[in-house]
């Protein structure tokens, strides 16, 4: 199992070296074939990947239990370092789900990125961040995880840059490395202070002593891990390089944004989430942190006119539900909803695409009435809206409704959770009272939220007039039937839960979730129908650009750090200048005049010298006779 495991991520890692290497001369070789050779390298690997993972989550399905395997081992002296693999439920799921979206991706790239001249290079990115997602999710030691976690960082940088040529692109992209590497020097330094408190790095053994471990070392340790989870995951305070990130290519947004690095850091406080359950402060820190960004986020969606910056906000929002329900015990749930959202959202960005290729545009303003002539896109994106609102029966109605539920139950119970199982250890999860019910009243909101801003998005491109010149249909095969196919999992993934108890609809609970969305899609509705003309957001007034502007909190930080840093660095440069420079070309010109002073005798004149060898003479002899 395990080494079936390692050729899951091997098999991209391959796909990325020979793309690297290859590409760019089969691009060459089979100019005008879709894709060329370039394509298949980059789709045929990640389809083997897809076909192991679906063999591993079987087996692990048939007959649950992790299974662990030790590649080497790495002697450092103190804390030795396990190079080795863990392959459980959750990581053969999450698995599956990275490969199956990456194929999309890829496929879907074949066509949307044709006639790029750096397509190779692209794919072959693409490939490199597909396999260290894998090594995050099947890594068994934390500094193995901590290798694909960085790794993902770079792939990053080049994905959203890739057309480095405009300067908003290659800004977006600075700002996502910089920001995510902000926290990742906290996960680090987390990563380090576990291994060393524990005497291990192996996962399993970390979370099984968690508990063993002191209180303080337990907490400092889960809130440095919390500092890269909200720097990767874009939670506040380190959200603002995800809406920014939509300057890269349609497709490379559907990667990060639904199964990859977004996705990771929620993925790492579930995989070691017995730290998190010993250390109720960071819990409690995770909750708050959640609510903020959920409630946020969606409020900026509702009022955005880019599309992919709708699905950015969008994406802030539900990572944040994410993580509501890891901070009150809903573990499975808030797993379950990773993978509904990683369906549904890989859907919405994909069909986002075919829209922006017909349409030329990615402004709201430019669309309208584009679901007579683009059906198949029309048909999947809705699928995607209703199941990123939370309406029944699609997918994100089930996920989300569990976390709900879970919420309830710690609000109502003084934020005592359900139980949930690390290891072999069982415990109860317990974060303070108000913070429970903080959590339930922000999921509440966000529900409503969720839903307007998904209607307003679905009215504003798919109803009303059309209000551009081009021409409206749906775009290649390709991209289209790549849509179609990720509906159906984004329809009727949720039915896989019902055979867990936790996970199954709960009357109450899916009520009120029920009456939430119908509260916020029938007020986006009726703002709308006023005047299909118009952009519902009007609703707002003065509060519009607060929200559009995403709270301001990029004008913050440019205020707050980003000019204080440039006019230090001004300063720093100028002290340079007028003080280290100068004294360095001072103390050059001093020994130049120097050497001139000393260089006067040796003018190349032997009339000087003779001169001089005489007086020299003439000293000597007077100094003997007036001395002796």
């Amino acid at each position: 199992m395990i080494w079936l495991a390692s050729l899951v991520a091997l098999a991209p890692f391959l796909a990325a070296f020979a793309g690297m290497l290859f590409g760019p001369s089969l691009t060459r070789l089979l100019r005008g074939v879709p894709g060329g050779g370039p394509g298949a390298i980059a789709c045929v690997p990640v389809a083997i990947s897809a076909v192991l993972s679906a063999i591993v989550a079987f087996v692990v399905w048939r007959d649950p239990g992790s299974r662990t395997g030790t590649l080497t081992l790495v002697d450092t002296g103190s804390v030795p370092i396990e190079v080795g693999l863990q392959v459980d439920g959750l990581s053969a799921v999450v698995a599956l789900m990275v490969c199956c979206v990456a194929l999309a991706v890829q496929v879907y790239s074949v066509a949307y990125m044709r006639g790029d001249r750096r397509y190779s290079s692209y794919a072959a990115f693409i490939s490199l961040f597909t396999s260290a997602m894998l090594l995050v999710v099947y890594a068994g030691d934390l500094l193995l995880l901590y290798v694909g976690w960085e790794v993902m960082g770079i792939c990053s940088y080049f994905l959203i840059g890739h057309h480095w040529e405009e300067r908003a692109n290659s800004r977006a992209a600075v700002k996502a490395f910089l920001v995510t590497r902000l926290g990742d020097v906290g996960f680090l330094i987390g990563v380090i202070v576990l291994g060393v408190g524990a005497g291990t790095f192996d996962i399993t053994e970390i979370a099984a002593r968690a508990g063993q471990l002191p209180g303080s070392t337990v907490t400092a340790a889960a809130l440095l891990l919390l500092a890269g989870v909200a720097g990767k995951s874009a939670q506040f305070p380190l959200h603002t390089w995800l809406p920014d990130a939509m300057a890269g290519p349609t497709p490379i947004s559907a990667l990060i944004h639904a199964a990859t690095m977004v996705a990771a850091g929620v993925y790492v406080v579930a995989r070691v989430y017995g730290v998190f359950a010993a250390a109720p402060g960071a819990l409690a820190g995770l909750g708050v942190i959640a609510v903020v960004s959920m409630v946020g986020a969606a409020c900026a969606a509702l009022a955005q006119d880019d599309l992919k910056r709708v699905l950015a906000y969008s994406t802030i929002s539900q990572l944040a539900v994410m993580g509501a329900g890891l901070a009150v015990g809903a573990k499975s749930a808030a797993v379950f909803h990773l993978l509904t959202h990683g369906a549904f959202k890989a859907l919405l960005f994909l069909a986002a695409g075919c829209v922006i290729v017909t349409a030329g545009s990615t402004m709201l303003r430019d669309y309208g009435g584009l679901r007579r002539d683009m059906p198949i896109t029309f048909g999947a994106m809705t699928v995607g809206l209703a199941a990123l609102a939370g309406v029944p029966p699609f997918s994100g109605w089930f996920s989300k409704d569990s976390i709900i539920e879970a919420a309830q139950h710690s609000a109502l119970h003084g934020g005592e959770s359900a139980v949930f199982s690390a290891s072999a250890a069982v415990a109860a999860v317990h974060v303070p009272g108000g913070v429970a019910w903080l959590v339930y009243l922000g999921l509440l909101v966000t529900v409503a939220l969720t839903a307007a801003y998904a209607m307003r998005t679905w009215l504003m491109t798919f109803f009303g007039e059309t209000r551009g010149s081009y021409e409206v249909r749906d775009p290649s095969r390709f991209l289209t039937w790549t849509v179609a196919a990720l509906a159906a999992p984004a329809a009727i993934l949720g039915f896989f839960g019902l055979g867990a108890s936790e996970l199954r609809p709960h009357l109450g609970a899916s009520l009120l979730s029920v009456l939430l969305v119908a509260l916020g899609a029938g007020a986006a509705f009726l703002v709308w129908n006023r005047d299909p003309a118009l952009d519902p957001a009007r609703a707002l007034g003065p509060v519009r650009l607060v929200f559009a502007r995403g709270f301001f909190v990029d004008e913050l930080y440019a205020a707050a750090i980003v000019r204080p840093v440039k006019a230090l660095a001004r300063y720093v440069v100028a002290f340079d200048r007028s003080g280290v420079d100068a004294a360095v070309v001072g103390t050059g010109r001093g020994a130049r005049h120097l050497a001139e002073l000393f260089r006067f005798p040796q003018n190349g004149n032997p009339q000087t010298y003779l001169t001089g060898l005489l007086a020299g003479v003439v000293v000597i002899v007077a100094g003997v006779v007036i001395l002796l």
